[in-house]
C-alpha cells in the first residue's frame, strides 16, 4: 500500500508534460500529413501533364493535321484548362522519333511542381513526354 505523500512525489516529475507531449506529437503528425499531401499533389500534377501531352501527341499524329507544333498547342490548351495557363508549357522537339521505320510524333512538357511549403524557393521539375504514331495520309 502506498501513502499519499509517496504518490505525490512520484508524479511531481511528470507535472506539465502533457502539453509538451501534445506539441511534439502534433508537430510530427502535421509534418507527416503535409508530406503525404505533397506526394499526392506531385502525382496528380504528373499524371495530368502526362495525359495532356499524350492527347496533344495523338492530336498531332492525326492524318488531317500531321504537325507536331499543333499537338504542342493542343497540349498547352489542355494544360491551361486543367492546371493553369502559366503552370507548364508543352513543346514539340525539333527532331521527331521513328520506331521500326514508322514516324512517331513527340510532344514534351516541363513544369515545376507546386510546393505546400511556400517559403522554399522552388519545387522540383517534372518532365513528361507523349508519343503517337503518325497516321499515313
Amino acid at each position: 500500500m502506498t501513502r499519499p505523500a509517496e504518490e505525490e512525489s512520484d508524479r511531481s516529475g511528470e507535472a506539465g508534460s502533457a502539453p509538451v507531449d501534445f506539441v511534439l506529437v502534433g508537430a510530427l503528425v502535421t509534418l507527416m500529413f503535409m508530406a503525404v499531401l505533397q506526394l499526392g499533389i506531385d502525382f496528380y500534377v504528373r499524371n495530368v501533364l502526362t495525359a495532356c501531352v499524350a492527347d496533344g501527341a495523338r492530336y498531332a499524329a492525326n492524318s488531317d493535321i500531321a504537325d507536331p507544333s499543333a499537338g504542342a498547342e493542343q497540349a498547352n490548351e489542355e494544360i491551361a484548362r486543367s492546371l493553369g495557363a502559366s503552370y507548364a508549357t508543352a513543346y514539340a522537339p525539333s527532331e521527331q522519333d521513328s520506331v521500326d521505320g514508322a514516324t512517331v510524333v513527340t510532344v514534351d512538357a516541363a513544369a515545376r511542381l507546386p510546393l505546400l511549403a511556400w517559403f522554399l524557393p522552388v519545387g522540383p521539375t517534372v518532365h513528361v513526354t507523349g508519343h503517337a504514331l503518325l497516321e499515313p495520309r
